[in-house]
């Protein structure tokens, strides 16, 4: 579903910790704002990406589009922290509304219709990616989807819901491909999951497999501790947005980098993506080495009892896949393989 690049790469994106605007310790087409301007805004590291979701707790409307222009309000509250990507809840324009809601089969629109067009519009003015979730309609089935915006308001992708609930099914919500697609950003590889999606662990390890680096939950309710779960179960960034309680973002380790409450409705922070995943032992041995060549350049994390460690680049001019080359490092992913293999030959 992804779109051929026009630009190619754009430049990498980031910032400092921040949480509803107080600091808090397919590929990409042309982008509305040139990439130069953005990028000498700030110092930033070359794979920093502000991310910031959005909660739905305290929006109300009478009709869909009306509830699109709340929403589209609360996003204007995020523009001066310059994200690079926006996610906002499940199915949210028919959801708090004070008429009765329409069907998901009267609301369907195959993508860009009335109701994601705004959205686009905004994408666009502001430079950055939404993911906006919504009812879409093809020829033959209804779905619950997630379309990805790009800072052009062009549709990237979408991600249809693959396991509806029961109640979803009855009212013609079909079912999507429980193989999720990855989309390709100028910023990293990004899946998206919705709601009812974090009871099956299939389909969240195929997007760590396709080499997702960053995952989207939109959803109806919060999941609690199942969304910091499945950031370090599989070793990707997961941002949720939810219809009531907290939206967040956890970063690989399932650490919360921001979350809403009653006081913000909103959060935004910046995830560096240019990090590795690796079990801690054996390669605790080379860590001296590194960072004895390295110095401040490198930021090495130990978690004691996980015997986790996040090796992360501060500096443009390291990669993390060329010190992983250098000093013999497998990622978790990596090492976890190579054990099954040898347990395998064995056996």
């Amino acid at each position: 579903m992804s779109k051929h690049s026009e630009l190619g790469r754009r430049s990498f994106l980031g910032g400092s910790l921040v949480g509803a605007g107080l600091a808090a310790g397919g590929v990409a087409r042309a982008a509305a704002e040139p990439a130069e301007a953005i990028r000498n805004q700030g110092e930033r590291l070359p794979r920093e990406v502000w991310i910031a979701s959005v909660s739905h707790e305290g929006l109300q409307a009478a009709t869909p589009a009306a509830m699109g222009q709340q929403m589209l309000q609360r996003m204007e509250e995020i523009v001066p922290m310059q994200p690079d990507v926006i996610c906002l809840p499940e199915t949210f324009l028919v959801s708090n509304l004070s008429q009765t809601a329409p069907s998901a089969t009267d609301v369907a629109e195959s993508p860009i219709g009335e109701l994601l067009r705004p959205f686009a519009d905004f994408a666009r003015a502001h430079s950055c990616y939404v993911v906006c979730p919504l009812h879409t309609r093809t020829a033959d089935a209804v779905y619950n989807a997630a379309v990805l915006l790009d800072r052009a308001g062009e549709v990237v992708g979408e991600y249809r819901k693959a396991h509806p609930t029961t109640g979803e099914l009855g009212s013609g919500v079909a079912p999507g491909p429980v193989e999720p697609p990855v989309f390709k950003t100028d910023f990293g590889i990004v899946g998206m999951q919705i709601c009812f999606d974090i009871e099956w662990s299939e389909t969240w390890r195929s997007l760590q497999q396709s080499g997702a680096e960053i995952v989207f939950w939109p959803s109806a309710f919060a999941g609690g501790q199942m969304v910091n779960a499945k950031a370090w179960q599989h070793q990707y960034c997961v941002v949720s947005s939810t219809l009531k309680d907290t939206t967040k973002i956890c970063d690989v380790t399932g650490e919360e980098l921001a979350r809403t409450s009653r006081w913000n409705r909103w959060v935004c922070a910046p995830v560096n993506l240019e990090k590795a995943f690796l079990h801690t032992w054996p390669y605790v041995h080379r860590f001296g080495e590194i960072q004895a060549k390295y110095g401040r350049k490198i930021s090495i994390r130990s978690f004691a009892e996980e015997e986790w460690s996040i090796l992360e680049s501060r500096s443009a001019d390291v990669k993390i896949a060329d010190v992983l080359r250098e000093f013999e490092l497998l990622t978790l992913s990596e090492h976890i393989k190579t054990a099954d293999s040898e347990q395998c030959r064995c056996r």
